[in-house]
């Protein structure tokens, strides 16, 4: 049964259809009583109709509801018309993956950031619990932001089942999304979410390629491929790829799950080193603050584990002169460094993969050498790294000394364009704004165009330790007025 333009879904105003799979059809919807427009997935007569499914539908696409992260479309509403299941989805304006790969392969670079981007998205519904169960290009998400950077939303996952679910695909599943099955599921094994890293490995091929990895005439064809045939190299169809990305794509394709990489984060980063060697480090410039492009590679790797840390700094320091409410951070998550999100609690996200202020998520501490370090290590100076939407903010860092030392007042700018004293409830300090032509390094912004900077100090003797350092954009004044106003610091 399809829904024609004008039909009411619960209330929902369908508009237009979307698109359409075996699991049901996605049509663009008008809420019921807000000004905005949803993507109403309207489920299979066939889905609706199990009773197995059905048991865990609403449980599920509630835990689903909860997870706000950049790299994930979020959840609204879920809910029965008729006997048949529907879900309210944030509508993405652009394309999907798939519409991508019918011009044909992606370059290196660009298939490798939506590799990260993908992976941080899994990662964060496999730390709710959850699995996806059907990761492929059409379940991928491109949209442009106001600044026409690329985002990268991994969708479809509100109807993901529960890791501990043993159902299989072969009860539901189609032959396009045999192409991306690990083993396990074709088998009627116990699944967890490893499946979901091989179906990334099999999309990864296909970015590089523009082929799945098993072209097979028919599905018994390609479940035998999955089930005992090697995963094809990529070096075979471009020699330009490195034979080292052949290696990574086979462990990531492993039939076995404990073949596989530990999470989707830890093959995302083992791809890019593959490609740009392990010696890879980002350079020292003139700024050594940069938050650069093999930066951000480092960050996007980090993974559930990372984030789920049982100890923290309980010695004299931040908690004791704390001005402002903590509540929205979970310190114990952040080892030695909780001091730093309680001191930063609504700019930072609750744990290393949330999402603060503007969507920023996926924190990782770095050390004076710019070098990746545990939540457990100390330093001197520790860099806490944190992407952002792109919208206008590449990346924030929170520059915290440990001896809890005054930080000398000054920018490190090279160029400023303007500089203000400011006061506000939580106390005082100075911010600087300005911008640089040298854009080279950084993974998503346009080579040659100017890039904004901002740098905010404190004066309060709480956080006076501290100094934060903002990114993107095509100026500090677009910072200063897009980020800064309304920063909740």
């Amino acid at each position: 049964m399809q829904f024609a333009q004008g039909s009411v879904v619960s209330g929902y105003v369908i508009e237009r259809e979307l698109g359409s799979g075996g699991m049901g059809t996605v049509y663009l919807a008008r809420h019921p009583r807000l000004d905005r427009f949803d993507a109403l997935k309207v489920l299979s007569a066939e889905r609706s109709g199990d009773a197995g499914f059905r048991s865990g539908f609403f449980r599920e696409a509630e835990i689903a509801a909860r997870l706000q992260h950049p790299n994930l479309v979020t959840i609204h509403d879920r809910g029965e018309q008729d006997g048949r299941l529907w879900i309210a989805m944030q509508y993405i304006a652009g394309t999907d993956l798939a519409g991508l790969l019918r011009q044909g392969p992606l370059d290196i670079e660009r298939a490798l950031r939506i590799l990260d981007e993908t992976a941080a998205g899994l990662d964060e519904i496999h730390r709710a619990g959850l699995l996806h169960r059907d990761v492929k290009p059409a379940n991928i998400l491109i949209a442009a932001s106001n600044g026409g950077a690329e985002r990268v939303l991994v969708t479809d996952f509100g109807i993901a089942r529960a890791a501990d679910d043993s159902a299989t695909l072969s009860a539901h599943g189609t032959v396009g999304t045999l192409a991306y099955a690990a083993p396990e599921q074709l088998a009627g094994d116990t699944v967890d979410h490893r499946a979901d890293v091989y179906a990334l490995g099999c999309t990864l091929y296909q970015m590089l390629t523009g082929t799945v990895p098993f072209r097979r005439e028919g599905a018994g064809a390609i479940i035998y491929a999955h089930l005992h045939d090697p995963p094809p190299l990529v070096s075979q169809h471009d020699s330009a790829l490195p034979k080292a990305l052949d290696r990574v794509i086979a462990s990531a394709m492993a039939k076995q799950p404990g073949d596989r990489f530990e999470s989707c984060g830890a093959f995302a980063a083992a791809a890019r080193d593959a490609v740009y060697g392990r010696a890879r480090t980002p350079a020292r410039s003139r700024r050594p603050w940069l938050l650069g492009a093999a930066i951000i590679a480092l960050v996007a790797a980090v993974t559930v584990a990372a984030a789920l840390v049982t100890s923290r700094d309980d010695g004299a320091g931040a908690r004791k002169f704390l001005a402002v409410d903590p509540a929205s951070v979970d310190p114990d998550r952040w080892g030695v460094y909780g001091y730093i999100a309680e001191l930063f609690p609504r700019l930072l996200p609750p744990s290393q993969i949330g999402a603060g202020y503007q969507e920023l998520s996926i924190c990782q501490p770095m050390d004076e050498g710019d070098h990746q370090i545990s939540l457990f290590t100390t330093v001197a100076e520790v860099r806490m790294v944190c992407l952002g939407n792109r919208d206008p903010v590449e990346g924030v860092d929170v520059v915290c000394r440990t001896d809890r030392k005054a930080i000398l007042p000054g920018p490190l700018l090279d160029t400023v364009e303007g500089d203000e004293s400011w006061q506000r409830s939580s106390g005082s300090g100075h911010v600087f704004w300005g911008h640089s032509l040298d854009s080279a390094d950084f993974i998503s912004h346009p080579l040659g165009q100017p890039i904004g900077f901002l740098e905010v100090l404190f004066e309060d003797s709480y956080r006076n330790f501290c100094r934060i350092q903002v990114v993107g954009g095509t100026g500090g004044a677009e910072l200063r007025d897009r980020w800064w106003r309304d920063a909740p610091l």
